[in-house]
């Protein structure tokens, strides 16, 4: 039951890629506002996962301290490195070599979503309540995501049917990395005991790495008040959201 609760989580997730058509019938500068409210909502929610779901649940079930937070250290440390040399987040050069680009960021996406997979299938293992409060969390910074990357595929040459059936087939290793999260899980114990904080660290970083200075760019003081009690509210959400677990 709780493996088909996990793939039925990661479908999803992957189904979220179609959000990217959105762009088509928004006009962009209402879009970028948008994109923004969900970026800081994002950005508070992962924060939120990271340190009032995921580090403490490891925590209850007996983990060492000093071990747990160094699996934080290395997930951190792992998606520095994975987007630092993939690039599999946006592009926020305009100068770069989009053609390139929208290839490598496919390639790149199709390893983020798989990582994602093993999160979702790896936290149903352990707990469904916690499998959807991180699929919750997954989705919150898929969709500003999918969002983007939908228009870079565009920007980059591939016609709307390709970009979206591109796009697709790259959210759909998170149903793979489902499955073998899930089996990890049940076989391997140490697997789930790093999983936790290895997953905090990485929302840790993305929140604050990546989402967190995109806020910064605001200039707007309305809209900058707006994405910090945006953001806020994320961090409130994650905290009600304990109550479930």
């Amino acid at each position: 039951m709780n493996l088909f609760q996990a793939l039925l989580a990661s479908t999803i997730v992957s189904l979220i890629s179609f959000v990217g058509v959105l762009t088509l019938l928004i006009k962009e500068k209402f879009l970028h506002k948008i994109l923004l409210i969900l970026v800081a909502f994002s950005a508070g929610s992962l924060i939120g996962d990271a340190f009032l779901h995921l580090i403490p649940e490891r925590l209850e079930q007996g983990g060492d301290f000093a071990n747990v937070f160094f699996w934080v250290i290395v997930g951190f440390t792992f998606f520095f490195i994975l987007e630092r040399y993939l690039h599999w987040r946006h592009c926020h050069d305009e100068h770069c070599q989009v053609h390139t680009f929208s290839y490598v960021s496919l390639f790149g996406d199709a390893a983020h979503n798989f990582i994602d997979g093993l999160i979702i299938g790896g936290s149903f293992f352990i707990n469904p309540a916690l499998g959807w409060i991180t699929t919750l969390t997954i989705l919150t910074h898929e969709i500003p995501q999918e969002l983007g990357d939908f228009g870079i595929l565009l920007y980059g040459g591939l016609s709307k049917a390709k970009a979206l059936l591109f796009n697709f087939l790259s959210a759909l290793t998170a149903v793979a990395g489902t499955l073998l999260g899930f089996v990890f899980a049940a076989y391997s114990e140490p697997f789930t005991g790093l999983l936790l904080p290895f997953t905090a660290g990485g929302f840790f970083y993305i929140a604050a790495s990546d989402l967190i200075p995109e806020l910064h760019e605001v200039k707007d003081k309305k809209q900058s008040l707006l994405t910090m009690l945006t953001f806020i509210l994320g961090l409130a959400f994650m905290y009600g959201l304990t109550f479930l677990g």
